[in-house]
């Protein structure tokens, strides 16, 4: 993946919760996104910033009962001309949940 990071779960550092509590984690490619406000429309866990133009989620670890808002913020983004810039991966096993446009869990991040 470069930059030292071998796993997806390993993107933003190891300091979340533990995986037992909030399984699911959150990978943003916010340099991607150009604020179409999906994310928000779909999940409380996500705000667009009308002065920056730019959402961000609240919170980048999830648990089960968040998981599907978020995954439905993840596949109705339409930045990457639909395969979206809001990545929700399974710290359990390292596969992207959704927006997964290669339908194989490997992470669809464009670095």
């Amino acid at each position: 993946m470069g930059d030292g990071i071998e796993r997806p779960s390993d993107v933003g550092g190891g300091d979340g919760p533990p995986v037992d509590e909030k399984p699911y984690k959150i990978i943003f490619e916010a340099n991607k996104c150009f604020g179409a406000g999906k994310c928000a429309e779909a999940s409380d866990n996500w705000i667009l910033d009308l002065d920056t133009g730019i959402a961000r989620p609240r919170s980048y670890y999830l648990d089960e009962q968040s998981l599907a808002e978020n995954v439905r913020a993840a596949e109705l983004c339409p930045a990457k001309k639909g395969d979206g810039c809001i990545h929700v991966i399974d710290r359990r096993t390292d596969e992207e949940v959704a927006p997964d446009p290669h339908g194989d869990g490997t992470l669809s991040t464009d670095w």
